[in-house]
């Protein structure tokens, strides 16, 4: 069997340190590689500010000079809602079925699945590592944590003997940093420094994506 691959889905809106850092981290631990996969159409939430193209652009610079991390767009040429079963089901046909996908959730995502769209039908398509943060305890709907019991991964090499089906916690290191938190300082016309890659803070265009955004709004704020 091939080394598995794991994927990140998100808005990136815009990508900050807490995405990639977790990414890295899910990476090494699993010693596979990390798809970043911005959504056209988030289903749970509001529509992005920045365009897919600028988000896009970001994460192109935010991901130059390593290899761990990659930039995977399929969900951006689609245009109905970015269902993750659905892309899922395009990576089993495209990787084959022998093929580890694993698919990276955060505990409080992970603890949300029973809302999700055929959530049972992702056990038959991928593993779920679920990015554990110290002293977070999620409290898991009935009908979810009777769905994972013998599903439970004791390590990361349990991923790469079967193509998909098992669920991993993976301890990860806590940044509380939220794109929202970012977009908020850049309309205030503060400095997220710090919060996201250097090179972005480079870029001008992406400032002013979210600063102009801020100008439109009807108090100015």
């Amino acid at each position: 069997m091939t080394d598995p691959i794991a994927i990140l889905g998100g808005t990136f809106d815009p990508v900050h340190i807490g995405h990639l850092r977790v990414a890295m981290e899910a990476s090494e631990a699993l010693d596979a590689p990390v798809r970043l996969m911005p959504a056209h159409v988030p289903p749970h939430r509001p529509a992005p500010v920045a365009s897919a193209a600028q988000r896009v652009a970001m994460l192109r610079v935010a991901l130059a000079g390593q290899d761990h991390l990659q930039l995977d767009t399929r969900e951006l040429d689609r245009s109905e809602p970015s269902y993750t079963v659905d892309t899922l089901r395009q990576m089993r046909k495209e990787f084959g079925a022998e093929q580890s996908l694993i698919l990276l959730l955060g505990a409080d995502a992970f603890a949300g699945l029973p809302t999700w769209h055929e959530w049972r039908a992702l056990f038959d398509l991928a593993h779920i590592a679920v990015m554990t943060r110290p002293g977070h305890d999620a409290r898991l709907p009935v009908e979810l944590a009777t769905e994972i019991a013998p599903r439970r991964a004791r390590a990361a090499s349990d991923l790469r003997t079967t193509p998909c089906g098992k669920v991993l916690d993976l301890p990860v290191t806590p940044l509380e940093i939220s794109a929202s938190a970012v977009r908020a300082l850049l309309a205030a016309g503060r400095d997220p420094r710090w919060l996201v890659p250097d090179a972005l803070l480079a870029d001008p265009a992406m400032l002013d994506t979210y600063r102009r955004r801020a100008d439109r709004s009807p108090s100015g704020k």
